[in-house]
């Protein structure tokens, strides 16, 4: 065997050992675990008068889906739940293993009902700081003007399908490259 069938073999074993590492490498990240999203938040993260189905959270996991991203988003939403609520229930709605949490502190109504309307603030700025200390990334609601029921309070299901849209690009910008779903 002369010196140049000697070098097209090591070329030949390079090229295979390359092969081999990118499908490995690529079953790597099409096993790797799903990005946990938790939507922490009220009445409009939980769906009301549309359903978990068709609430933001929902139809954000979906939209996620549909680009690629293993993305699963949990809906933390309680109807009716004040700051001071969510703050006591954080540990439980955001485990351990979140990645993203959205949180929804747009509205101080129910804060304002409850007699807790002074504590919003404290509060809101309590939960983004204990995340934040978790190193879990925070993605504020955007507040937005969206179709709503006729309570004027509550998103329609259209409404909830706009702030999904809006809130998409800032988690794909969280969780960065696409994560497969269902490649091998």
């Amino acid at each position: 065997m002369n010196l140049a069938d000697v070098l097209e073999r090591i070329s030949k074993l390079a090229c295979a050992g390359l092969a081999v590492s990118m499908v490995m490498l690529g079953t790597t990240t099409a096993d790797a675990a799903e990005v946990a999203i938790v939507a922490l938040g009220a009445s409009n993260t939980a769906g009301k008068g549309v359903g978990p189905d068709q609430a933001f959270p929902a139809q954000l996991e979906a939209m996620l889906r549909a680009k690629g991203y293993d993305a699963r988003v949990t809906n933390a939403g309680v109807s009716g739940d004040t700051t001071s609520g969510m703050l006591g229930r954080l540990n439980s709605s955001v485990p351990d293993g979140t990645q993203i949490a959205i949180v929804g502190l747009n509205n101080p109504a129910n804060d304002i009902r409850a007699g807790e309307g002074s504590q919003h603030a404290a509060n809101a700025g309590a939960i983004v700081s204990q995340l934040r200390a978790r190193h879990i990334k925070v993605i504020m609601q955007p507040r937005m003007n969206v179709p709503r029921q006729a309570d004027g309070v509550h998103f329609t299901p259209e409404g909830h399908r706009m702030v999904a849209a809006r809130l998409l690009p800032m988690v794909v910008a969280a969780i960065g490259k696409p994560r497969a779903a269902n490649s091998h």
